[in-house]
């Protein structure tokens, strides 16, 4: 009797992003001995501000992550930054500033607990609609976020009629000062990881993801389970809008334009499956902080800017290809 081959082990996707990490930076520290004639590694200054950089998308791709692992796509995330930021902040305005949006009703000085949760309440409303349409009315997730990115784009422009809003108080400016995004971005991160290593929502996001009919067969409710991650999603936008709107101390109606693509393409390049079913939020901190040693070194060697959008493009691309390649070897090898 033939015994079953043993099945193959598969070198993590992780592991790989991890090697691409350091060789781009290898090649990127050469290079500035080349051209600069410094160090790119060997500058604290300049390595903490590409973390800064990709710290707000960093929190934005950790709710992205969560969707594409269950299998859909959330083209939204960076409008409903955008939207989240300019509400909260009216939300967060000093009452010395007299346009500040709310000064007539009072609603000045609040107690950053205030701004917080609406900015929270934002980012769950756009997340828990995004669900509600793809889960119960089996609108693609493609169509269903895109329409929320323009509506959600179209608030941000129509709450202050295109004007920013700035002044916010000391105590909501403080999530976006110093190292703070990048602190709650870890603290998120290794929430999430914990979560979806450990936990029952976990399990059933990466089932959903890797066969959604044989989950609904085994009892999971597909549909309240999708809505719960793009509510996941939707929250980390709303908090990613609030410390980019701190950070800046002002709030804009352009703000988080592209963050949605460059998020994905954060998952993407850390080894998580378009297919849904696989990938990790260490694969994406990995693809983090490759998008911000790219950045980081793009702006380092001099490059102009509109060479790094091509470039961040080509990468994107290579990396949906490398996962389109990585699927159908795990299929013939499987």
């Amino acid at each position: 009797m033939d015994l079953p081959k043993p099945r193959k082990r598969h070198w993590p996707t992780e592991l790989n992003a991890l090697l691409g990490l350091v060789g781009i930076a290898l090649i990127f520290e050469v290079l500035g001995w080349i051209f600069q004639g410094q160090s790119f590694l060997l500058n604290p200054q300049r390595l903490s501000i590409m973390i800064l950089q990709v710290a707000t998308i960093g929190i934005i791709a950790v709710g992205v992550t969560q969707v594409i692992i269950s299998g859909g796509i959330d083209l939204s995330s960076g409008s409903v930054a955008g939207a989240t930021a300019m509400i909260a902040m009216s939300f967060a305005q000093v009452s010395t500033y007299p346009r500040a949006v709310f000064i007539e009703q009072g609603w000045v000085d609040l107690p950053v607990i205030i701004p917080l949760a609406v900015g929270i309440l934002c980012g769950l409303t756009a997340g828990l609609i995004n669900g509600l349409l793809i889960a119960y009315t089996k609108i693609p997730p493609f169509i269903a976020t895109l329409g929320m990115m323009v509506t959600a784009r179209g608030v941000a422009k129509w709450y202050t009629k295109g004007q920013p809003v700035s002044f916010p108080t000391d105590s909501f400016a403080a999530i976006g000062k110093g190292m703070m995004p990048v602190i709650i971005f870890l603290g998120l991160a290794v929430l999430f990881y914990l979560i979806l290593r450990f936990t029952v929502y976990g399990k059933h996001t990466y089932a959903i993801g890797s066969n959604p009919d044989a989950a609904r067969m085994s009892g999971i409710n597909v549909e309240r389970h999708l809505v719960l991650v793009y509510s996941v999603a939707g929250v980390l936008a709303g908090i990613a809008g609030m410390v980019l709107a701190a950070r800046g101390l002002t709030a804009q109606a352009g703000m988080g334009i592209m963050y949605e693509l460059d998020a994905i393409a954060m998952t993407v390049i850390g080894g998580v499956s378009l297919a849904g079913g696989r990938g990790s939020i260490v694969g994406t901190a990995i693809g983090m902080l490759i998008f911000g040693v790219i950045i980081s070194g793009f702006t380092f060697l001099r490059i102009d800017a509109y060479y790094q959008e091509i470039i961040k493009g080509m990468i994107i691309v290579a990396a949906v290809v490398a996962d389109v390649w990585r699927q159908k070897r795990r299929a013939l090898e499987d």
